[in-house]
């Protein structure tokens, strides 16, 4: 096999994330569990031996706080998984004073990854961004408005996110590349888990509760396989820093925002402008 890895998972407590900890680790990886709930994410790490970290995206100072502590914790980051994520309900500003859908999705991930750039490019480490196929349902990204202020929906603004974890990952590549690190996006398949556990979408509802719809989802188990790959792959080599996938290939069919090399920019610029504002 190829040499062990260090690789943190962030949403690793549950679905796929843990999923994937469980199959990297029994791989011969050391696998880094970052997750939401105490329990839940000490339960995972007691199972496989993994250290652990508590971590509330919804709270950036958490974001912050974690990044510290990988940065002393590790002589290097082989693969960052940014994977945690969710879809909420009615609107809902986070103590950080963003809405919580885009700030757990795309603001806390994109803070977390560039307060480790520096041991990222020295370890030339793999970043993973878990999306979605929803990306492709998203209307025009406003980036005046990445809050949705003007337009929320639970849906909406999820699909938003997703969108916005693609260009991120493209973004990464084009500035961070040279440098040693290797950057991709995946859809993990329609998965029965409970990351929509709060979303008030009636039809997410429908297709993730509904005992009948549910059975038509792919496991954790299969939704992590994407990861796993990315996470063992040798970039350039099992696949193409840059890139969004699912089922393990370039995704065909996207939303033509996601290949919009000015719009990655603009958001990357935009994302860190909201930082800066961010009351430290």
């Amino acid at each position: 096999m190829n040499r062990s890895k260090i690789v943190v998972i962030t949403g690793a407590s549950d679905g796929i994330g843990a999923a994937a900890a469980r199959r990297l680790h029994r791989k011969g990886h050391r696998v880094v569990i970052v997750g939401r709930s105490p329990q839940k994410t000490g339960a995972v790490a007691r199972e496989i031996g993994a250290d652990h970290y508590h971590a509330d995206f919804a709270r950036l100072d958490d974001v912050r706080k974690l990044a510290a502590e990988l940065n002393t914790g590790y002589p290097r980051i082989d693969v960052l998984a940014n994977n945690a994520g969710g879809v909420f309900g009615d609107p809902a500003k986070t103590v950080d004073g963003f809405e919580k859908t885009f700030q757990v999705n795309h603001l806390a991930p994109f803070l977390l990854t560039r307060l480790l750039i520096d041991k990222l490019t020295t370890s030339r480490a793999s970043v993973i961004q878990t999306s979605s196929m929803g990306a492709r349902l998203a209307g025009q990204l406003d980036l005046g408005d990445l809050d949705h202020d003007r337009n929320f929906g639970p849906m909406r603004t999820y699909n938003a996110s997703k969108l916005e974890n693609i260009l991120f990952t493209r973004e990464l590549h084009a500035r961070y590349h040279a440098q040693g690190i290797a950057a991709a996006a995946f859809h993990p398949g329609n998965v029965a888990t409970s990351f929509a556990a709060h979303s008030a979408s009636p039809v997410h509802k429908f297709l993730t509760t509904n005992r009948v719809t549910r059975a038509m989802l792919s496991t954790p188990e299969k939704g992590a396989d994407q990861l796993v790959w990315l996470a063992e792959g040798q970039p350039g080599v099992d696949w193409q820093s840059g890139n969004y996938y699912e089922a393990r290939r370039p995704a065909r069919r996207m939303n033509r925002q996601a290949q919009d090399t000015d719009l990655a920019r603009k958001l990357w610029d935009r994302t860190e402008q909201l930082l800066k504002k961010e009351p430290s």
